[in-house]
């Protein structure tokens, strides 16, 4: 039997390749996917609290509370996953990686402030209101996400930031820093998702607008739930998929 030619050989590891080739997604499409639905997100939750919720204000009302979830979806998701996919760009797989770690690190801090603005804006409203804080699942879970944003905001500024963090705690704390990394958004879909949830449950009682009877606003908040839910998971994914990682480099400009 006469051995196949080199172009049938060259037909047939094509045809096993090509479905493969065809599972794969660029990035910047992806990406641009990505950011029209965190924007998507934004938007949503502005609507939700301008048209249904009254609002915003700073009078310690309920307006003032209004800040509350569009600064965490803005911040603590939608920012914080932009900063996440920094070093998933390929323009920043070659060429000195500081200007990178400059930017990662300042949408990370930009992330963090609109997210003590937020906690700041239901503090205020509970105590003007009289509230007690802190008694919800909600609440500990958003707490303890925040404080362990600003942990690894810290750790992060001062191995990759600092010109004398050594390179063996650099090597060390990486695969630290992006599990999470991954694991703070995944924790910020779960309280964003939570605190809609329970703003429902709060907000919709009398007997025309009950949570159960599904009125308008309980569609709307519902769907910007499950929209931040598929942002957060597809940030997610692109950061463990390996074909978007940045090259791991020996050079000086990787060790910088």
């Amino acid at each position: 039997m006469a051995a196949p030619s080199d172009e049938e050989g060259a037909v047939g590891p094509r045809c096993h390749h090509r479905p493969t080739a065809m599972l794969d997604v660029p990035f910047l499409p992806f990406c641009t996917f990505l950011g029209t639905l965190g924007l998507l997100c934004v938007a949503m939750v502005g609507t939700w609290c301008q048209h249904w919720r009254g609002g915003f204000s700073l009078d310690g009302s309920s307006r003032t509370f209004n800040w509350h979830p569009v600064l965490m979806v803005t911040g603590l998701v939608v920012l914080y996953g932009a900063a996440a996919l920094v070093y998933r760009i390929p323009n920043t797989w070659s060429g000195p990686k500081l200007p990178w770690k400059v930017l990662h690190g300042s949408l990370a801090l930009g992330s963090f402030v609109l997210t003590v603005l937020g906690l700041a804006a239901v503090f205020r409203f509970h105590n003007a209101q009289g509230t007690p804080n802190m008694y919800s699942l909600h609440s500990w879970m958003g707490l303890a996400t925040v404080l362990l944003f600003s942990c690894q905001w810290a750790a992060g500024f001062g191995a990759f930031l600092l010109p004398w963090a050594p390179a063996w705690l650099r090597a060390l704390y990486k695969p630290i820093h992006v599990f999470f990394g991954s694991t703070i958004l995944m924790l910020s879909v779960a309280s964003c998702a939570s605190g809609i949830n329970e703003k429902l449950f709060f907000s919709l009682k009398n007997g025309t607008m009950q949570y159960k009877l599904l009125p308008a606003e309980a569609v709307f908040a519902n769907t910007l739930g499950l929209l931040i839910l598929i942002f957060g998971v597809l940030v997610v994914a692109a950061l463990a998929r390996p074909s978007w990682k940045r090259p791991d480099s020996d050079s000086p400009d990787s060790r910088q």
